[in-house]
């Protein structure tokens, strides 16, 4: 499994990005490659609340089902794969700033299991792919959440 880290600057209070960030619902208005997000389980959002993600991961659409594993409000929520052909977890973290804006931090782990035609042995690769992709995500991301109010 490779890790990365990652982190963007956002021109909103922790609130205002927490709330769009941990619905996970929201993932397709800002993840590229989220093509629908789906709730499963009933009640508020919390640690243990599920979803089945579909992500286009050209040239394959793969289907995750996803669990909320940490969920501290405003300050950080991780998300891992519970099944599906992608294992992943994705924790952000926030940290608010004097200056109003928040730093959003999210430290990444992926694995090319699953993924069909990605030998092992380019995982490194993939990773920096992954890493250099959620990058593009989360300034998608910034733009949300700033164009909100």
């Amino acid at each position: 499994m490779g890790t990365f880290q990652t982190s963007i600057d956002i021109a909103r209070p922790a609130e205002a990005v927490f709330d769009i960030l941990a619905d996970t619902e929201n993932a397709p208005l800002w993840y590229e490659a989220v093509v629908s997000a789906v709730k499963t389980t009933p009640g508020p959002i919390a640690a243990g609340t599920r979803y089945r993600l579909v992500r286009s991961l050209r040239p394959v659409i793969v289907e995750n089902e996803v669990e909320i594993e940490e969920y501290e409000p405003v300050t950080q929520v991780t998300l891992g794969s519970v099944s599906g052909p992608t294992p992943f977890r994705y924790r952000y973290r926030l940290e608010p700033r004097a200056t109003g804006t928040t730093r959003v931090i999210l430290t990444g782990e992926i694995t090319v299991e699953g993924l069909p035609g990605v030998p092992v042995a380019l995982a490194p690769v993939a990773t920096q792919l992954f890493k250099r992709g959620m990058g593009q995500n989360l300034a998608a991301l910034k733009r949300l959440v700033e164009s909100s109010s």
